[in-house]
């Protein structure tokens, strides 16, 4: 990686009762918590060898086809859009689990084997009783209120782009090392972001290639960098990120596993901001600059300012979607829209 001199910052020996996951993403910054997931049973698999810890996955597989992305060698691992911006420059499909982790296993001493990907797979569904043996023990009281979505990812040296997520991260890394290029959400803009479709992943990636950066053509990329942390994972390591902070994501060996919760700590009724996004641009972008401005303070004054003021003038019986929502307000909140929408 060009130019990244700050690490993320590393604790040692904390228990996972003492970690306040609430506190953590408030204080938006990355964390590293070294060997904190050291003693679960994967990772101590995965320290035996590739072998050990297929066997060991394959002993939950529930049968279930998976999406499994492959590139061709020549990709370098880095998964991405081909030559003409249309389309990605790897396969997606629907494969038995085991037979696609054979596939990698097939291939571990390949000086350049073909990219090998199993992502955001669901471990209650398709691998169930793994996240029970292997659970960190985080979350407490976070987690009872906002259950959180665990993954795993699978795979050989593979890069995914740095892009961000809609939600909190624990990455726990399960075997193999893997590096993580995190950057502040502000800095959108200098990550020079590709096309809202097609994703490689579901999520807008950078169009800059962090391990050989194109500074004539993307010359914003050293703000980029120069704001950048970076996070060295090795087996039992567990990073706790915030949402939207965009990720890089390098695994480093010949086969890789990790496992992540995403969460987010607000009710399940409200909608995802990214819908809002896609609205504003339909909405609001290209209208006169004079009333992006006034829009942009009425979406101050509603949204981006402290969630009672814009209806603590009013008597509560009064206030309607300006008071706290709930279920039923948000419902009515939702038909509005659509009416709106289809009109």
């Amino acid at each position: 990686m060009t130019g990244i001199a700050r690490k993320v910052r590393e604790v040692e020996g904390a228990a996972p009762d003492t970690i306040d996951l609430d506190a953590l993403v408030a204080a938006g910054e990355p964390v590293i918590f070294k060997g904190l997931a050291r003693a679960l049973p994967l990772v101590r698999h995965g320290l035996e060898g590739p072998a050990q810890a297929i066997a060991y996955l394959k002993s939950f597989d529930a049968g279930r086809p998976v999406t499994a992305y492959t590139g061709a060698p020549g990709i370098g691992g880095r998964f991405g859009y081909d030559a003409a911006m249309t389309g990605l420059n790897f396969e997606a499909a629907r494969v038995p689990f085991g037979e696609f982790i054979d596939r990698i296993a097939a291939h571990l001493d390949d000086p350049q084997p073909p990219a090998f990907y199993i992502g955001s797979t669901d471990l209650d569904a398709y691998l169930p009783g793994l996240r029970q043996e292997n659970d960190p023990g985080l979350g407490g009281e976070t987690f009872a209120a906002h259950p959180p979505l665990a993954s795993i990812w699978i795979g050989n040296r593979t890069t995914a782009a740095a892009h961000y997520d809609m939600s909190n991260n624990i990455a726990c890394c399960m075997a193999g090392r893997r590096r993580f290029t995190l950057f502040p959400p502000e800095q959108v803009e200098n990550l020079y972001p590709g096309p809202l479709e097609p994703t490689p992943g579901g999520q807008v990636v950078t169009m800059a290639d962090l391990a050989n950066p194109d500074f004539e053509r993307f010359p914003r990329l050293r703000e980029a960098l120069a704001a950048a942390q970076v996070a060295e994972l090795e087996p039992g390591d567990v990073l706790i990120y915030p949402a939207l902070w965009w990720h890089q994501v390098d695994a480093l060996d010949a086969f890789n596993i990790l496992v992540n919760y995403w969460w987010n700590a607000a009710p399940e009724f409200m909608d995802t901001p990214q819908t809002t996004l896609l609205h504003a641009l339909l909405s609001l972008r290209d209208r006169p600059e004079h009333e992006k401005q006034g829009w942009k303070a009425l979406f101050d004054y509603y949204v981006f300012g402290p969630g009672e003021r814009a209806g603590a003038h009013l008597p509560e019986h009064a206030r309607g979607p300006l008071g706290a929502l709930d279920e039923m307000k948000a419902r009515r909140l939702r038909a509005q829209i659509l009416q709106r929408l289809n009109r």
